[in-house]
């Protein structure tokens, strides 16, 4: 990560600067702005472990797509519900157990971010998560490669 980029502290003035680069033909840093302010959001909602908040970049990475897509400030309304049902791992193996993949891999892909997919964190962490869960994201994971 940029040096320039490593040393912004919110994620408000990530956001800004990936614009400014944007505007500039930077898309780079632009990248690795927005993975910097997924990184301080993450950080700051206070997990309690490394699995949970690489499963909470996840989410913040998907809203920024969410945000990007619609031109505005987009939350992940259903996702954050099922965090408060389920808390934050229970949530990420519930969306990855579904029959079809989950919606933001293809979006994250579309933006760079897709190492935040929830597959990606099952792997990282498959201990934490059902055989099922980990089986599935390896599937997935492989056909992504593929495709």
């Amino acid at each position: 990560m940029d040096d320039k980029v490593k040393n912004i502290n919110t994620p408000e003035k990530c956001e800004i600067f990936a614009k400014n680069c944007i505007a500039h033909g930077r898309e780079d840093l632009a990248t690795q702005a927005r993975e910097r302010a997924i990184q301080l959001r993450a950080e700051a909602h206070g997990a309690n472990t490394s699995a949970e908040r690489e499963a909470l970049a996840a989410v913040y990475a998907y809203e920024e797509v969410l945000s990007i897509k619609n031109g505005k400030k987009t939350r992940a309304g259903r996702t954050w519900q099922m965090i408060e049902r389920r808390g934050i791992i229970g949530a990420v193996e519930r969306a990855v157990n579904r029959p079809t993949e989950t919606q933001g891999y293809t979006a994250l892909l579309e933006v760079g971010l897709q190492d935040y997919a929830f597959e990606n964190v099952i792997i990282r962490h498959p201990d934490l998560f059902s055989e099922s869960a980990v089986n599935i994201s390896r599937e997935r994971i492989q056909q992504w490669s593929n495709s």
